[in-house]
C-alpha cells in the first residue's frame, strides 16, 4: 500500500534525487508534482498545451538542478513552484518577442547623424559608468542586459541566490542611474 502524499517527506525524496539521482525518487515527484504544476499553470492563465510543455520543463528542470535544492532555504513545493512561476513568466517573453518572418527586412532609412553622435556619446557614458560599478554588480548587469539571461538563469549559472541577484542588479541600476544624470 501507497502512503498518502501528505505522509510523504518530498525533502528527503528531493534528496535523493540530489544525492544519489534516484530514479524512484524522482519518479515520485514526477507522479505528484507534474499534474498540480500544469494546474497551477493553467490557473495563472496558461493553455493545456503551454502548461504541459512548462510542466514537463520544471520537472527537466528539478532533475538536472536538484543539486541546487537547499532544503534549509525553501520547501520542495515552494522550490518546484517558483521555477514553475519563472517558466511561465519566461513563456510569456518569448511569445511576445517578435518572429523573424515579422521583422522589417530590407535597407533602412540612414539615420540623422546627430541622433547616430548622441547615441555614441551616450553609449561611452554608459561603459564609463558601468567601470565604475563593483565587478560582482557589473557581471551581472552584463549578463542580464547583454547576455540576455534571466534573473533565475544568472542565479542557476552562479550558484547565488535569486534574491542576491535581484539586489545586486537593483543596486547597480541605481548607481548607473545617478552616474547618468
Amino acid at each position: 500500500m501507497q502512503p498518502a502524499t501528505d505522509d510523504i517527506d518530498w525533502s528527503a525524496v528531493l534528496l535523493r534525487v540530489r544525492d544519489s539521482r534516484d530514479n524512484a525518487a524522482f519518479a515520485a515527484l514526477f507522479r505528484h508534482f507534474a499534474p498540480r504544476v500544469k494546474a497551477f499553470l493553467m490557473k495563472s492563465g496558461a493553455d493545456a498545451t503551454l502548461a504541459e510543455e512548462c510542466a514537463q520543463d520544471v520537472m527537466a528542470t528539478l532533475w538536472h538542478k536538484a543539486h541546487l535544492y537547499d532544503p534549509a532555504r525553501a520547501s520542495v513545493a515552494t522550490w518546484i513552484f517558483t521555477i514553475a512561476r519563472n517558466r511561465r513568466i519566461d513563456a510569456l517573453r518569448r511569445a511576445r518577442r517578435p518572429e523573424p518572418e515579422d521583422l522589417t527586412w530590407g535597407p533602412d532609412h540612414e539615420p540623422d547623424q546627430a541622433d547616430v553622435l548622441a547615441q555614441r556619446q551616450d553609449s561611452a557614458r554608459l561603459g564609463a559608468a558601468l567601470t565604475q560599478l563593483p565587478p560582482k554588480q557589473r557581471e551581472l548587469i552584463e549578463q542580464a542586459y547583454f547576455g540576455d539571461r534571466t534573473h533565475t538563469e544568472i542565479a542557476a549559472a552562479t550558484g547565488l541566490p535569486l534574491g542576491t541577484i535581484k539586489s545586486r542588479i537593483r543596486l547597480a541600476l541605481d548607481r548607473l542611474r545617478h552616474e547618468l544624470k
